[in-house]
């Protein structure tokens, strides 16, 4: 469990998100009705020091409306920037919840990360120090090799984490994911993080976790239809996704400037008829192809 002190940041910027704009007084007030008081107040003292370590923690400033002594949430704009402290911020508001009503835990249910975060620490000091890693890898083919690796970045998809670097070995930037790794150390050797590496960048015209540098983006304009319009503009399929024709409670046609990697074409195959991809004719026609095979297993 993270320390009552740092649920009681969480808990007084969420409270602070969720009504807006309160008086020390109406903050108070709720902070006497909850666990964390333990019976006692709210010094305003200890208001302010907790102020100043959201601000360190998530770079979110509490502001005081002096015309009426309100107290809000300037802007949201550093969670929307950083992923990783908006990601915090989830994680740990949703271990205050769990904790906050013991009963509730076994009525909150997460999906299952595989093996492999007993690696993070690792990593993370391996990318710190700026050391090569020494993976035993074992690919999903059955294959096992020993690379080494300039680690770069992290990356979580689909319920699995990887590591992007530069792998001697393969003599180029790939990724491993760290459930298929059956031993990982710090090697002795360090790097340098190349000045032209953004990982954000390198990502950034791909959906899931392939990059195939030899490939250039392109537009791709996938139909919706139905109630499925929707679920597409409140769960974009990439960031690049904008809505281009609507015909009401018919369609809508969405674009993106995607690489076509596999990942993309199970994405849409994933939809199966609530979709339809428009163009490019290479991935109407991979589609077309992969849904004929499947077809072809149930005959």
């Amino acid at each position: 469990m993270i320390s009552r002190t740092f649920n009681r940041y969480i808990w007084l910027l969420n409270t602070l998100i969720q009504h807006k704009r309160l008086t020390f007084e109406e903050i108070s007030n709720r902070w006497d009705n909850s666990r964390l008081s333990d019976g006692k107040p709210l010094a305003l003292r200890t208001f302010h020091t907790h102020r100043d370590a959201i601000f360190d923690l998530f770079e979110i400033e509490i502001k005081c409306d002096t015309s009426t002594y309100e107290y809000y949430v300037s802007t949201m704009e550093p969670l929307r920037k950083d992923m990783t402290k908006k990601w915090l911020l989830n994680s740990f508001t949703l271990s205050n919840m769990i904790e906050a009503g013991h009963n509730m835990k076994d009525r909150i249910l997460f999906e299952e990360i595989p093996h492999g975060t007993e690696y993070l620490q690792t990593v993370i000091d391996a990318m710190l120090q700026s050391k090569e890693l020494e993976v035993d890898y074992q690919s999903f083919y059955g294959h096992r090799s020993t690379y080494h690796m300039h680690p770069y970045a992290m990356k979580v998809y689909n319920q699995r984490w990887y590591v992007v670097g530069y792998i001697k070995e393969k003599e180029g930037i790939r990724n491993i994911a760290l459930d298929r790794t059956l031993e990982l150390t710090i090697g002795t050797e360090t790097f340098v993080l190349p000045d032209d590496f953004d990982a954000e960048e390198y990502y950034a015209n791909t959906v899931g976790i392939f990059v195939n540098e030899n490939q250039k983006p392109q537009k791709v304009v996938v139909r919706a239809f139905g109630k499925h319009v929707e679920y597409m503009r409140t769960l974009p399929l990439h960031h690049t996704q904008k809505e281009s024709k609507t015909i009401h409670e018919e369609y809508s046609d969405f674009q993106y400037k995607l690489c076509l990697t596999p990942e993309l074409s199970t994405h849409l195959l994933a939809m199966g008829e609530k979709v339809k991809v428009l163009e490019p004719e290479e991935l109407r026609s991979e589609i077309k192809n992969r849904l004929l095979a499947t077809i072809q297993n149930y005959e």
